[in-house]
């Protein structure tokens, strides 16, 4: 809806000034409850530009919009557009619109909110992807439900989204891995799992004890916990294969020659401070080994060569000085602007009103497994959900755990539960029901039809700005929506059937937009509770 008010301004503005606006500027909102449905301040930014104060400007768009309004698709009608101090334009949208919505969502069902924004591109999603020593944390475990979430929304704009899981089996870590195995008090990596994998390890095998033990940990305690956690990669990418192909001197021959590369002490540069970074870094050690940024740009290199459009890495906020390199070495490349890197701040768990601290199975954290098995894998998703991804979150595992409308999942989910039921009822009165009537909204009625509007620009600006926790909270305000209506708007009336029919109706559609809100998150839809 908002993107055809977009246009319907622009139109205006062509009419109005002779100006070709960039659409992109011209800013919709959701304003205070009273002063209508939309609203922009585009004429604040045009005053200047034209030479008239903001109401003027204002006065001579609302006078072009109601003009092109008719030019719109059918559900976008108005009652009114107003001007209002100190130059906003507020939309207020009929009647017969709201009505029309309700139809509208019950005809496309799960399709409502679909978008072609995205047709014909393919976007490559790097997530989670924890070093494969040991069970996942909840660190790396944040940015799963991201990652993952993000991938539907991407999906359903019309994008084509792969998730890949990148394996680091090579380097640093790996040696430390093995050393773990030996008698040594100094080993980094500890836990029952290492215990358990001590008698798994063949020590007649000619491959290092790390080796072994990687493969063992992802086919057997991170790819199972992914499952658990309802996150399926299209592949899991191995970096010792990448080294072993020889893509990553490659890739090193290739910046040489643009003069990116330099020798210093028998190491091997990138030129990252011609990029924003703090100094240059080795790519290539002087014993010829690979670091891991060598390997990571020889990484995203091969990704586009695969023949994706955008790059979207999911890192740890630990991996913020890594940004400017892997963008810098993009840039060198000639694929400036390819590769977009989301953070995700620290998490903290909170049981019984104290911090966790460890988990005995993974060793030195608290793992998602741990989560999982405490909260579910419904509210363990919608809890990481909720907050947005550069803000520190706490985890209260004891509200995830609650049965109660205190826990936002259960919240949500017995909005969507309570709307089954009040179908189920209605089938068994077997009642006739006319649902071609049209009948004046109420208040709570109007509301909640204008909350699932909001979805698909929702869905729109998320595949766009990334902000993921949107859903959840949009979740959230469409079961307050709801349950406020039930409160106070009977839905099953046998003396009423044309209210009834009108009524059924309009929760059928809320169910429809409650339901893939959830399924976009991978959370389920409960029927009961």
């Amino acid at each position: 809806m908002k993107s055809q008010i977009q246009q319907l301004i622009q139109q205006a503005i062509k009419s109005a000034f002779g100006i070709d606006f960039d659409i992109d500027k011209i800013n919709v909102d959701y304003p205070p409850e009273g002063i209508g449905d939309y609203s922009t301040n585009v004429a604040l930014l045009l005053a200047k530009e034209v030479g008239k104060s903001p109401m003027e400007v204002a006065e001579e768009l609302r006078k072009g919009s109601t003009l092109a309004v008719a030019k719109v698709e059918p559900l976008l009608a108005f009652e009114k557009i107003e001007v209002a101090l100190p130059g906003f334009l507020n939309f207020y949208l009929s009647e017969k619109s709201i009505q029309q919505a309700v139809s509208q969502i019950n005809k496309s069902e799960n399709n409502f909110g679909n978008s072609e924004i995205g047709t014909g591109k393919k976007i490559h999603l790097d997530f989670v992807s924890a070093n494969p020593t040991g069970p996942v944390h909840i660190g790396n475990a944040r940015g799963g439900p991201l990652g993952d979430t993000l991938a539907n929304v991407f999906a359903k704009c019309g994008y084509e989204p792969y998730r890949e899981y990148y394996v680091n089996d090579a380097g640093k870590q790996i040696d430390i891995l093995d050393r773990s195995f030996a008698p040594d008090e100094q080993a980094q990596y500890k836990g029952e799992y290492i215990e358990h994998l001590r008698s798994r390890i063949d020590e007649t095998d000619s491959k290092k004890a790390g080796e072994q033990a990687v493969k063992i940990i992802l086919e057997e305690i991170v790819k199972p916990s992914m499952e658990k956690f309802g996150i399926r990669f299209d592949n899991y990418f191995s970096e010792k294969e990448l080294q072993e192909s020889g893509k990553v001197d490659e890739v090193m021959n290739v910046l040489r020659e643009k003069d990116f590369i330099y020798e210093k002490d028998g190491a091997l540069w990138f030129k990252s401070t011609q990029f924003g970074d703090d100094k240059d870094r080795v790519v290539q050690k002087s014993t010829g080994e690979k670091t891991y940024f060598g390997s990571d740009i020889a990484y995203h290199k091969e990704k586009l060569d695969r023949g994706f459009d955008k790059l979207i890495d999911i890192w740890g906020a630990d991996h913020h000085g890594d940004i400017a390199r892997i963008k810098g070495a993009m840039e060198a490349l000639g694929c400036k602007d390819k590769l977009d890197v989301i953070l995700t701040q620290f998490v903290r768990v909170l049981k019984d009103g104290k911090e966790m601290k460890m988990s005995k199975r993974a060793g030195t954290y608290v793992s998602v497994d741990d989560l999982i098995d405490e909260a579910g894998k419904d509210a363990t998703r919608f809890f990481f959900l909720m907050h947005s991804a550069d803000t520190h979150m706490t985890f209260n595992l004891d509200l995830a755990k609650e049965k109660s409308e205190k826990n936002p999942v259960y919240y949500v989910q017995y909005a969507h539960a309570r709307i089954a039921s009040i179908l189920r009822k209605a089938e068994k009165l077997n009642l006739t029901l006319d649902v071609r009537c049209v009948l004046t909204l109420n208040v709570r009625e109007r509301a909640l039809i204008f909350e699932l509007l909001k979805f698909p620009d929702l869905v729109e600006e998320i595949s766009q700005n990334y902000a993921v926790h949107h859903l959840p909270q949009y979740a959230i305000g469409l079961a307050d929506k709801f349950h406020s209506f039930y409160d106070e708007c009977r839905v099953i009336d046998e003396e009423n059937l044309e209210l009834t029919a009108a009524r059924l109706e309009l929760v059928k559609a809320v169910k429809i937009v409650l339901a893939e809100t959830l399924r976009l998150m991978r959370i389920s839809a409960p029927d009961k509770m």
